[in-house]
């Protein structure tokens, strides 16, 4: 009995991606690098410009830097090493 299989490609599937790891470990560093920046340079011209800035702001920009460096920090070790190995 044969059956019709709607989508062939189904049946061979690759067991790798195709996702262009350089690029994102790039583009990951430097969107954390943007982030990190964004936030030390809000915080540095914020409180050049109007001296004590609210609470809000100091956790809104110190969270950006944060995440900034995490993200700048393990996207290069995500995308360029770690997932490579493991396709």
């Amino acid at each position: 009995m044969t059956y019709n299989i709607p989508f062939p490609n189904l049946r061979h599937m690759a067991q790798h991606s195709d996702l262009d790891h350089a690029f994102l470990a790039k583009a990951g560093f430097l969107v954390g690098l943007a982030l990190f920046t964004i936030g030390g340079g809000g915080e540095l011209i914020g409180h050049t410009m109007y001296g004590s800035l609210p609470a809000w702001e100091n956790t809104l920009f110190f969270n950006l830097e944060v995440i900034g460096l995490l993200i700048g920090f393990f996207s290069p070790f995500i995308f360029g090493i770690v997932l490579p190995l493991t396709e």
